[in-house]
């Protein structure tokens, strides 16, 4: 019998840290990168906390933080008695040619020849040339239904905890602001955005993401569904493939659809959207995903799905529309590296928002483009509304900037992991016909399982005639896909919307009225 080989050793040389900054974040990065650039094969067994900690002359406790957020990412992984290694992760291909970045001239968006230049966006044509009647089927069959009315109540989805915003501060911000304004920030404004709510933004995304962006490749929008909506129409020509997550953000689909795509629902399992079939639509150029919490499964999506679906779109030359929405809500560790900041070759677009982190009214989000997309987004965005609102941008570059947003980010994550654990330690178990909740890592949401479609119509009207909002997970499959209605079935709960005593009042009323025997 031959001998088993020796698995590959790991040499901490070429590792510098610099002291006077995080040395776990710098640690990770180096770590992560040496993996992704396959210095760091699969199957190397990294050395223990304690010896790599004295090799690089660092506490243990930098390495062991470090090694967590490996773990938590899928990077690296642990055999039992026998130390930790690097996971088996999916070969990468050689890296494509980088997008071109040159902008053409006359009439064009300033888009690469694999874009779209819609007519929409070109002076001199006129609005009976561009709505059709196709174009006009298009926006009524994919309107945008109303969101719920009404103050936050148990269990409103998307809904942030934001009767702790700081708005003392903010009044306080916006005061001064107006108290003398700039006069220069009074006229017409770039229409990528306040320069310094930009930088800030890049900033932030730098340390908690780990992305390695500029202030040059951030467009601000009116939230994120803005953002989503100008990726639709400079990406996509009517009748192009676009490839969403089923279930999905329909929202997202509405706007792809109003851009004339043609929509395919990707199954999700339990490490992301499906690679294999993503492969299988052959003209498909477009993937919206919300990898780290995926909407409104929940699920994370796993290190080699995303090693997989950036290939797919180095392969393809396709674009891969990142939806972080409520990254921020990560209750075990730092917030999971986002696709953006594993891409290599400039396809992913990054879209965030502060709604989640302060409150929806607010409609400020932000897209992180490929450099060459930058400038034909803006002018893109101009069209429609020159620029954002100017106040609200300078007051949310202030509570970036006086150290207020970071605080609160923290703040709003121990309310809502406060919330979760009250709606998980209360739920009445024993339902018929509801499965287990979840174990819920990320995000603002949890979804449960319900075995028939009737179940979750039932259930549904029977807590909307106590108050209690409830969404059905049906909702959020396109209607022509193929998986059995009795499948889509399960209930969607927002925990973050209102305090621990509405929750707990909510769930006994659930409680009484799910147990309640059926009078027929």
């Amino acid at each position: 019998m031959p001998a088993l080989e020796p698995p590959l050793s790991f040499n901490p040389a070429g590792i510098e840290l610099d002291r006077r900054q995080g040395l776990t974040r710098q640690l990770y990065q180096a770590l992560r990168q040496r993996v992704l650039d396959g210095r760091l094969v699969s199957g190397t067994r990294l050395p223990a906390s304690r010896d790599l900690a004295a090799a690089l002359s660092i506490s243990r406790n930098s390495v062991v933080r470090a090694y967590d957020q490996l773990y938590a990412e899928g990077f690296i992984e642990g055999r039992v008695g026998d130390g930790t290694y690097v996971a088996q992760l999916p070969q990468t291909p050689t890296p494509a040619k980088k997008l071109s970045t040159k902008v053409s001239t006359g009439l064009s968006t300033g888009l690469s020849p694999g874009l779209s230049t819609n007519r929409a966006d070109l002076p001199g044509v006129s609005s009976s040339q561009v709505i059709h009647s196709g174009a006009l089927a298009r926006v009524e069959n994919n309107h945008l239904a109303l969101p719920p009315s009404g103050p936050p109540r148990a269990f409103r989805v998307g809904v942030p905890a934001f009767d702790l915003f700081p708005f003392d501060v903010w009044a306080k911000l916006n005061a001064a602001f107006w108290r003398k304004p700039d006069l220069q920030q009074l006229c017409y404004g770039d229409p990528a955005g306040d320069e310094r709510l930009r930088g800030l933004i890049a900033a932030y995304l730098r340390s908690s993401r780990g992305m390695q962006c500029t202030a040059e490749q951030i467009v601000i929008t009116s939230g994120a569904q803005q953002a989503i909506s100008l990726c639709a129409q400079l990406l996509v020509e009517p009748g192009d493939a676009v490839a969403i997550e089923n279930p999905g953000y329909r929202a997202a689909g509405h706007a792809f659809a109003v851009a004339g795509g043609q929509l395919h629902g990707v199954t999700v399992d339990g490490e992301g959207i499906d690679c294999a079939a993503l492969n299988g639509l052959g003209s498909c150029r477009l993937a919206y995903v919300t990898p780290s919490h995926q909407y409104p499964t929940g699920v994370v999506m796993s290190l080699a799905r995303r090693l997989e679906l950036l290939a797919w779109a180095e392969r393809t030359g396709g674009w891969i529309v990142e939806d972080d929405y409520d990254g921020e809500y990560r209750y075990s560790g730092a917030p999971l590296a986002p696709l953006a900041a594993l891409d290599r070759t400039g396809r992913v677009l990054y879209v965030g928002t502060f709604g989640k982190v302060a409150f929806p009214a607010l409609r400020l989000g932000y897209l992180v483009l490929p450099v060459g997309l930058v400038q034909a987004f803006a002018r893109r965005r101009a069209v429609d509304v020159r620029h954002s609102e100017v106040s609200t941008q300078a007051v949310m570059a202030e509570f970036m900037a006086t150290g207020h947003f970071q605080r609160h980010v923290r703040r709003m994550r121990r309310a809502a992991q406060s919330r979760l654990n009250a709606l998980v330690a209360e739920w009445p178990a024993g339902i018929d016909g509801v499965g287990r909740l979840p174990s819920v890592a990320a995000g603002l949401h949890l979804t449960v399982r319900v075995d028939s479609l009737a179940r979750e119509k039932a259930l549904i009207a029977q807590a909307a005639a106590v108050g209690v909002e409830i969404n059905g997970l049906s909702n959020y499959w396109l209607p022509d896909s193929l998986t059995p209605q009795d499948q889509r079935a399960g209930l969607v709960l927002g925990f973050a919307a209102v305090p621990e005593a509405q929750i707990s009042q909510a769930l006994k009323r659930l409680g009484q009225v799910w147990r309640a025997p059926v009078t027929r």
